[in-house]
């Protein structure tokens, strides 16, 4: 794919959900599954990896059966191998780290599998890799229609509305993936870090298009020790980036830490439409959700203007309400508003509250207009505008947000200083100009002459 979207390290177990990556060859677009590794006597989360595995297996229209050419033949392989061949499926054999080895050798070993003769590649230096495609679709799938299956898959135009799901470890976010998907999509399992890719998944609902972005839990940087851990969390964070919306995911047992206020802060700083969903909702008593409503009031004052939302993941409680709020705030954060109602609101604005004085200058706002959207960005020209108080900036943002009836969605002030266009001419005075100057000045004189003598 020509990306960096999985993550690669040099231990087992590292994969477990399922990748999905878009690619072109000769023409030909096609998905490629990214899958966790079997070795046969997996437990507990590795568990349920294979299941993934065995998902994307049943789902494909060609198997790719990659063996590590330096280890050889291992048990793993063999009954990897086995239950192949049941399937009846197109399989292609890759024999990989075929540069630090004999090649001969090391293939003819792979013939006993059973699944037809298998191909020398190196994924780490680019060896091989063409001549494996080629194979794929020039043998394996050549009777398939490509573009047909790639029609009935969104592009990227179509993917509709980007939704990160992010939050700290073992909040729920896969739960809540699963829920909204109405599928066991994404792993779930009870400890903290199960995801660590940061997984796109389309979905469509009633007639629009969704991407959900399942992300791995943010810890506090002082925790984040392991290399894994630390792509991980590189990779959450583009995907906020990248995303329209997002939910930020806080459970309901642990009220609002740091990391959570921390969180919410790098969405709003990213500029994306902005959702809290209080997870776990249903297992506290009507006392305790009382205490963590007014904790909510006091520590969340800052991003006032975000929809919460108490849910249960688990039991799928309070989930349709959260689509109907994702496609109230996209809305807010797209819309196009005219510059003649922007100046409209700041007008308002100005004529309720008066921005200050500097160095015994009041502060002119003349006008404002549209700069862009996703987030809404608004314009403001004015005298003085780069010494506008931040508390009035905020005002300003506060009365643009009620006025333009947004929500979930932060609002950019672009500040502009109106230049006087004759600063830097010279003032050339006519003949007719400088005679009537001249008598102002001879009158000037006469008149100070007569309040002298007056006195």
């Amino acid at each position: 794919t020509r990306t960096r979207d999985a993550i690669v390290s040099d231990f087992s177990g590292l994969t477990r959900d399922r990748q999905y990556g878009r690619a072109i060859y000769n023409g030909h677009p096609y998905i490629i599954v990214d899958t966790g590794g079997v070795e046969g006597e997996e437990t507990g989360i590795q568990a349920l990896a294979i299941k993934q595995t065995e998902l994307a297996i049943q789902e494909a229209d060609c198997v790719i059966f990659m063996v590590d050419a330096k280890a050889g033949v291992t048990a793993a392989d063999e009954m990897l191998a086995h239950k192949i061949r049941l399937l009846q499926k197109p399989v292609l054999i890759l024999a990989n780290k075929i540069d630090k080895t004999q090649s001969d050798v090391a293939l003819a070993e792979f013939f006993q599998l059973g699944l037809g003769t298998p191909l020398g590649i190196s994924a780490a230096h680019n060896q091989g890799i063409l001549r494996f495609l080629d194979a794929v679709f020039s043998t394996h799938l050549a009777s398939l229609d490509s573009d047909t299956h790639m029609n009935n898959e969104p592009d990227s135009a179509s993917k509709g509305i980007k939704i990160a799901i992010i939050g700290k470890p073992n909040v729920g976010k896969s739960t809540l993936v699963n829920t909204m998907l109405g599928e066991e999509r994404v792993i779930v399992y009870d400890m903290p870090g199960t995801t660590r890719d940061s997984i796109y998944i389309p979905m469509q609902r009633y007639g629009k298009n969704y991407t959900l972005i399942d992300t791995a839990g943010i810890r506090r940087k002082s925790r984040t020790h392991e290399t894994i851990e630390k792509f991980s969390l590189i990779n959450s964070l583009q995907a906020i980036d990248d995303a329209n919306v997002v939910i930020v995911v806080i459970d309901a047992k642990e009220n609002v830490t740091d990391q959570d206020l921390h969180l919410l802060n790098y969405a709003v700083e990213s500029g994306c439409s902005l959702m809290i969903a209080i997870n776990k909702w249903d297992a506290l008593d009507q006392e305790a959700r009382e205490e963590i409503k007014a904790e909510l009031t006091r520590k969340l004052a800052f991003v006032n203007y975000a929809k919460i939302h108490y849910i249960s993941a688990l039991n799928d409680t309070g989930i349709g309400q959260l689509f109907t709020t994702i496609d109230l705030v996209y809305a807010s954060a797209t819309k196009k508003h005219s510059t003649h109602l922007l100046s409209s609101i700041l007008s308002q604005a100005v004529h309720r509250h008066s921005p200050p004085q500097i160095s015994g200058r009041r502060i002119k706002l003349k006008y404002a207009h549209s700069g862009g959207h996703n987030p809404p960005i608004i314009v403001i020209h004015g005298n003085q505008v780069d010494h506008l108080p931040q508390d009035y900036q905020r005002y300003l943002i506060s009365f643009f947000r009620d006025a333009l009836a947004l929500v979930g969605t932060p609002i950019r002030l672009q500040l502009k200083v109106s230049e006087n266009p004759f600063k830097d001419k010279p003032n050339t005075l006519t003949e007719s100009q400088r005679r009537q100057r001249q008598r102002m000045i001879s009158y000037a004189k006469v008149q100070k002459k007569k309040r002298q003598r007056t006195i």
